[in-house]
């Protein structure tokens, strides 16, 4: 890999984390909290097209996480987003199909309902359930839905447009040279 290929890596993830942090603070009424729309999780497809990019939403999740406060959020929350990367890359390398972009799509909704379910569980609200698995179980589901909302309405509609701009399909190819 040419200095200049690792230059041009590092460069975007950067902007990707810093998108990430931004569209989840300036949305951080539906950012946070129990229901969550978190319209940047949109960008986790990025993987999938650019492999690289998994540290950019890993970092741009543990900066949107900070806000918080939440020690579990900001290591929890960014440890989801880092393995939901991994995951969506892993499908993208697989081939373009509808079956792996589905699959793809379907790798931060899994992570963040099974992982962020726990945090808000176990780190906010414990009591208001008769037990911690009743409550574990709701807060996997809400976040899981809002995530496969903002997944399969923005995630997917990316995965499937952005190749076809001729311009950003070259990005990719050059992004994902060695």
């Amino acid at each position: 890999m040419t200095k200049s290929s690792k230059t041009l890596r590092l460069a975007v993830s950067a902007v990707i984390a810093a998108a990430y942090a931004v569209l989840t603070i300036v949305l951080a009424p539906i950012s946070y909290g129990l229901v969550q729309f978190r319209v940047s999780e949109a960008l986790t497809v990025l993987p999938f097209l650019m492999p690289s990019s998994v540290w950019g939403i890993a970092i741009g999740c543990f900066l949107a996480n900070l806000y918080t406060h939440s020690a579990l959020d900001i290591v929890f929350g960014t440890l989801a987003t880092l393995l939901a990367g991994v995951f969506t890359a892993f499908f993208g390398k697989r081939g373009n199909s509808v079956k792996n972009r589905i699959l793809g799509c379907l790798m931060p909704v899994v992570f963040n309902a099974v992982i962020v379910g726990a945090v808000l569980t176990w780190g906010y609200q414990f009591q208001e359930f008769p037990s911690p698995l009743a409550s574990y179980g709701f807060n996997a589901l809400t976040v899981g839905l809002g995530e496969a909302v903002v997944l399969y309405l923005i995630g997917y509609t990316l995965l499937c447009q952005l190749p076809r701009v001729k311009a950003f399909r070259e990005f990719i190819e050059k992004v994902n040279q060695n």
